[in-house]
């Protein structure tokens, strides 16, 4: 632990941001496995609806500084190609 009144501060806010950094990956992790599902279903209204929402919570993350630019356009890359397969399909 930290003995300075600067470094214990530091320390506070790390715990802060680290739980918000997790909830934020978590929150991306969750919307992806969702996105899962419904290109299993096949449903193309179902398909756009998640894949909008999914791209919206991988860019409020990388915004946040949560994932890297180019993880981002990664996920979002390969989410696009999912979903054109599973409705030309």
């Amino acid at each position: 632990m930290a003995n300075h009144r600067s470094a214990k501060k530091r320390y506070r806010q790390d715990i802060t941001k680290r739980a918000r950094n997790s909830a934020r990956r978590s929150n991306v992790h969750t919307a992806q496995k969702k996105f899962s599902k419904v290109i299993d279903e096949k449903d193309a209204g179902a398909i756009d609806q998640q894949l909008a929402s999914t791209i919206s919570q991988i860019m409020k993350a990388r915004t946040k500084g949560v994932l890297h630019a180019k993880t981002a356009s990664r996920k979002v890359s390969r989410l696009s190609k999912a979903a054109n397969r599973a409705k030309s399909a």
